[in-house]
């Protein structure tokens, strides 16, 4: 017994501080799933992406939230941008952390439809992802309101004005507990009345974001408790995942998918830094579009507001353009329904997992959906782009077939008859069938990035529907090309997966990181801490962040990855 325990004592000496209270909290015996060597892929941790996001935005929120004034929003937002130390750095992020996380919700949903991550056991995880998207565009939606420009004013006015104009029993009523006194309240004289509306838009905001923090650790304990999606490869039935007994063979949550997560987090939040501070200093030198802009747009109720067109927040583009759809017989869409096809729209979505029941995880099994699914994500995009260039403007029958009618069938046909979405043998690359760079692919790569970036540009300054159509096949272009880059990357001649850099180089790359990041931080002291210059400095720390979270990827990929 005595030589048991002195073995035990020695082993725990061995054992240091950090571990000694890892052990004691049992990370390693904590029901967190386990992850095979192929999922260490972004494509597989878009939901971490989305939570990187969210705390970021939170932190940020807290921090904007000490100082926020109701009484007077628009005069105190500006504070917090020209006076508050690094207030511009702090309110531009968590504009566009918001705005960041948006996106990446849609790229998870859509994602994760296409490779059956909806289909049982893991149906009540879609359901609530599906809600958390609800939930984020509404958190949005307020937080949006908050600075009190003509913008954000003028998004209350459209979303109380179509709840009115449904008709429905007790709009009004809704109306009074989501705005308070309205956005009359704007313009009162009395701080008091002003206070109240801000009040009310704000306490929205938190409650909805509090819903987000309480729904999505739920969602965090679905997805623990079957794991991420194995590839379809790995297993094409349902239900698709990981038994206990496979897991125990796979990585565990500590300390590689935490190193490798930690790494994600880092250059997720650089990247929300880097964006609006660098689209603030652009602004400067070219007027860039309102609805992209980083810095609010006039106050509201004032001469500079008068000559700003009324849109909503770029999220909602979609559906101020559907407003503007016109009936067959010329009459303007009613609110009643519009309000009713968004509701039918999303119990739809949410239940996706009940109406889609085939037993293949591949997307051949279900064409109907894959086309509707791609017709709703290409109906987002292509609205919210009408909805800016035509804002206001009545959109005919024959408009809404050019737009959506003609590629609703472009997409029934490219599912219905493309061999990309029929199930083959799985088989082994020889050399010959993996990618290669050469010449000709870099330069073809090359040639149709630059006509992308180049039609982007001109779409941006001179925006057109001929604009807008060209934009996509380049698109595809730009896709095909660059995933036969990565693949050649990714990719050696025996068909092994490898890294674009050596072992070697990464051993040599993370000290260097750490040598310009000290650099980085010694210039971060010394740049403008008040005002819009302080972007600058907000630009600095997000390229901090972001080869911070490299470095620990390249980490990662020493210590863990083999070969």
């Amino acid at each position: 017994m005595e030589e048991r325990q002195e073995k035990k004592e020695e082993e725990q000496k061995k054992v240091g501080f950090f571990d000694a209270i890892l052990d004691r909290i049992g990370i390693n015996e904590a029901p967190l799933f386990r992850t095979p060597d192929y999922m260490y892929n972004v494509s597989y941790w878009l939901g971490g992406l989305v939570a990187a996001s969210f705390a970021y935005t939170v932190i940020t929120g807290l921090i904007l939230l000490l100082l926020y004034n109701p009484a007077n929003a628009y005069q105190q937002t500006q504070t917090i941008i020209n006076d508050i130390p690094y207030g511009a750095v702090i309110l531009f992020s968590h504009l566009y952390g918001a705005y960041i996380m948006i996106i990446l919700v849609y790229v998870h949903m859509f994602r994760n439809f296409y490779k059956g991550a909806y289909k049982k056991p893991r149906e009540l995880q879609w359901v609530t992802g599906v809600l958390l998207l609800a939930l984020t565009l509404g958190a949005s939606f307020f937080g949006y309101s908050l600075v009190g420009d003509v913008l954000g004013i003028n998004a209350v006015d459209i979303g109380s004005s179509l709840l009115i104009g449904t008709g429905f029993p007790g709009a009004t009523t809704v109306v009074g507990w989501l705005f308070g006194p309205g956005i009359d309240a704007v313009q009162s004289s009395n701080p008091a009345v002003r206070a109240e509306f801000f009040s009310r838009i704000l306490g929205w905001h938190i409650i909805m974001v509090a819903l987000i923090g309480l729904l999505f650790v739920f969602h965090l304990m679905l997805a623990e408790r079957y794991g991420m999606t194995p590839s379809a490869k790995e297993k094409p039935k349902v239900p698709a995942y990981y038994t206990k007994e496979e897991q125990e063979k796979f990585n565990q949550w500590w300390p590689r998918n935490f190193v490798y997560m930690l790494s994600l987090v880092l250059m997720t939040w650089g990247v929300i830094l880097i964006v609006p501070d660098v689209l603030a200093n652009l602004n400067s030198i070219v007027s860039l579009p309102i609805v992209i802009n980083p810095f609010p747009a006039p106050q509201a109720f004032t001469p500079a507001a008068n000559n700003v067109q009324p849109y909503p927040p770029w999220f909602f583009l979609f559906l101020y353009k559907f407003v503007d759809f016109l009936l067959p017989n010329g009459v303007p869409i009613l609110p009643s329904m519009v309000i009713a096809v968004l509701i039918i729209g999303l119990v739809i979505l949410m239940l996706i997992p009940f109406f889609e029941n085939s037993n293949l995880m591949y997307i051949s099994s279900r064409k109907f959906w894959t086309w509707v699914m791609s017709l709703l994500a290409y109906s987002l995009v292509a609205l919210s782009i009408w909805g800016y260039l035509y804002p206001g403007v009545p959109a005919p029958t024959n408009d809404q077939i050019l737009v959506l009618g003609i590629p609703a069938l472009i997409l029934a046909i490219i599912i219905g008859l493309s061999d990309k979405f029929k199930r083959r043998k799985e088989k082994v690359p020889t050399p010959t069938q993996i990618p290669k760079i050469t010449p000709t692919s870099i330069l073809g790569t090359s040639v149709v990035t630059l006509l992308f970036a180049g039609t982007f540009g001109d779409f941006i300054i001179r925006p057109s529907l001929l604009g807008l159509f060209s934009l996509f096949p380049l698109g595809i272009l730009v896709y095909h090309f660059v995933s036969k880059m990565v693949k050649a990357f990714n990719n050696n001649n025996s068909g092994t997966v490898t890294y674009p850099i050596t072992k070697k180089m990464a051993l040599v790359a993370i000290p260097a990181i750490f040598v310009i990041t000290i650099f980085l931080f010694a210039l971060f002291l010394e740049l403008p801490s008040v005002g819009v210059q302080s972007t600058y400095a907000g630009i600095d720390l997000g390229v901090i962040f972001f080869l911070w979270g490299y470095a620990i990827n390249l980490y990662h990929y020493l210590v863990y990855v083999k070969g």
